[in-house]
């Protein structure tokens, strides 16, 4: 299901943890990995760079995506380079959408300073804007990053962006022969349960086990044969997923960018971006239909 891997990369040490994890990636799905090295040429970078400077940024690029080549080649994975001038979240986007690429694999941060495009924010906006799914990872040393995957996490709030996530996740899990964990997430206020009602905490969870009976019943015609289904309760949506990441095990969590609000929907927006900084596992995003945003 990915056949171009798009990996940016700034040389850095969280960038080497996320090759090690594309190039296993590319293994299993046979997948071509192009590398990317993004020259920081915007206005403000321009002003403070002669362009001498810009000249050994360029050769210090094509030396990072040349030693990246390298290693990928070692393990039997073919391999496209480049070295670009630009804003880098703009170049990588851009590059995505003109190279038919499948999957953009990022580290949630990167190598800062003048020499370097800051792959923290950049991350960020590829994860905001890019048509393709955007796999973040986090270079921490507590991070749990293995492969293949074993357990697939999506939660789920019935919004069409989440509905791409959750296609895409049973992909993954097919494509990983990996069981599939369909989650509804309930926050409770932090006035506590006691505040409200039994009728509206009945309402709530009728509603999420309905959405999670009816994307199950999707998983279940893709062919996926182990899924489980779960309601949890938390004081915040991203607590619960990270807590059910916890207790299972989980390799994998696919989330949509976006989701639909109201009294018993959660916003998949906020949560998406916590969990893309905070996980200890690997985030892969779906962005919102443009209908959406």
């Amino acid at each position: 299901m990915f056949d171009q891997i798009l990996f940016p990369t700034d040389g850095s040490n969280g960038a080497t943890v996320a090759f090690d994890h594309i190039l296993d990636i590319a293994t299993t799905h046979d997948a071509t990995v192009h590398i990317l090295n993004v020259v920081d040429t915007t206005q403000e970078s321009v002003l403070q760079l002669r362009s001498d400077s810009v000249e050994v940024l360029e050769v210090d690029g094509k030396k990072v995506v040349s030693e990246a080549a390298d290693l990928a080649t070692q393990q039997g994975v073919d391999t496209v380079t480049e070295v670009r001038q630009g804003e880098a979240y703009w170049t990588i986007i851009d590059y995505a959408e003109t190279r038919g690429i499948d999957l953009v694999v990022m580290p949630t941060h990167g190598r800062r300073g003048l020499e370097r495009f800051l792959l923290g924010s950049t991350t960020e906006r590829v994860v905001r804007r890019a048509d393709v799914p955007v796999l973040t990872l986090s270079p921490n040393d507590d991070a749990k990053i293995t492969h293949p995957y074993q357990n697939v996490l999506v939660p789920t709030d019935g919004s069409d962006c989440a509905n791409q996530a959750l296609a895409i996740g049973v992909d993954v899990a097919d494509a990983e022969g990996a069981a599939l964990h369909l989650l509804s997430a309930i926050a409770i206020p932090v006035l506590g349960v006691d505040v409200w009602t039994d009728r509206q905490m009945d309402l709530l969870e009728e509603r999420a086990t309905e959405l999670l009976d009816e994307v199950a019943n999707f998983a279940d015609d893709a062919g996926i044969e182990s899924t489980s289904k779960t309601v949890e309760y938390g004081p915040s949506i991203h607590k619960v997923i990270l807590t059910y990441i916890e207790e299972h095990d989980i390799d994998l969590v696919v989330v949509g960018t976006h989701g639909r609000t109201g009294f018993h929907r959660y916003v998949l927006g906020s949560v998406t971006d916590y969990l893309v900084r905070t996980s200890p596992i690997p985030v892969l995003t779906v962005r919102a239909p443009a209908t959406e945003m």
